[in-house]
């Protein structure tokens, strides 16, 4: 399992500090790291997506792999060309509700991901009209469903669920995302501060990937066996799902999403001026006593 293999990075100022990712997706991407080749070239450790990139922003890592919109919003730098992307169905980032989509007045979601929440929220604005307010709760599809309208499941936890067999309305948002603007959808990529640490790092991170695809088959036996995942799942996950390499439909899919959260800060920002207004104009017209 690769977050098993935690490095606290301590004591070695010469080496790049990376945060990968301790979800299944990233093990391609780090595999020489932990076992190839790399395995000495930086100091690894692993937490979840929104962790990653505080760490990354707040100077605790020199990279990570780093959610798209906290690339954008704190001005990382990418690395390489190395991503976490999708070409339609994900099967990673899944969205349940019982009720009917245009309905949907709250969601909860594992906060672990901020580009899949903010995607879920894209999609539901723009295809069903809905602008749900977020709550963040642990991955627990019963509990999320008993205390708000959807649930957000992402990584492992949207993977230990069989969506058909739920009995609930799902989207898969790599497929929705597909539908609505006809591109891939990019949720992370290899991102940093710049600087001195950046030196010779691509060539590091390329290098660990080329390692852990020739490695796929030993991937697919240990991560099926350490995650509790059949490695039929695993297999097709990685055959058919999670595309490794950003091309120009990639560049072109990530344009699309970062204008896309863009309108919708902006939206919302609008919608809280006019309801400050409103709320200012309404203590103004109550008479003074």
């Amino acid at each position: 399992m690769v977050h098993s293999y935690l490095s606290t990075n301590g004591g070695n100022p010469g080496k790049p500090k990376i945060c990968a990712v301790s979800y299944l997706n990233t093990a391609p991407l780090v595999w020489g790291l932990l076992h190839g080749p790399q395995k000495d070239a930086a100091d690894l450790e692993f937490a979840v997506p929104s962790e990653c990139a505080r760490r990354v922003v707040g100077g605790e890592a020199d990279l990570g792999i780093v959610p798209v919109i906290e690339m954008d919003r704190h001005g990382l730098t990418p690395v390489s060309s190395l991503c976490i992307a999708c070409r339609g169905p994900v099967r990673s980032i899944l969205l349940f509700t019982r009720k009917p989509w245009e309905e949907i007045g709250t969601l909860a979601a594992d906060a672990g991901s901020r580009t899949s929440v903010e995607l879920a929220r894209i999609v539901l604005r723009e295809r069903f009209g809905a602008a749900p307010r977020v709550e963040a709760m642990p991955p627990d599809l019963s509990r999320m469903l008993a205390e708000a309208d959807a649930a957000l499941l992402i990584g492992d936890a949207a993977l230990a669920v069989e969506p058909e067999a739920s009995g609930l309305e799902w989207l898969d948002l790599g497929q929705a995302w597909l539908e609505l603007t006809g591109l891939p959808m990019v949720f992370a990529v290899w991102a940093g501060r710049g600087g001195a640490a950046m030196d010779g790092v691509e060539e590091v991170l390329e290098g660990s990937f080329s390692y852990g695809w020739a490695s796929l088959d030993a991937i697919i036996k240990s991560e099926a066996d350490s995650r509790g995942f059949s490695r039929e799942l695993v297999a097709g996950y990685f055959e058919r799902n999670v595309v490794f390499r950003m091309g120009a439909a990639e560049r072109a899919g990530l344009e699309a999403y970062l204008a896309a959260a863009r309108r919708l800060d902006g939206a919302e920002r609008a919608a809280r001026g006019i309801a400050d207004d409103d709320a200012e104009r309404s203590r103004r017209a109550v008479p003074q006593r």
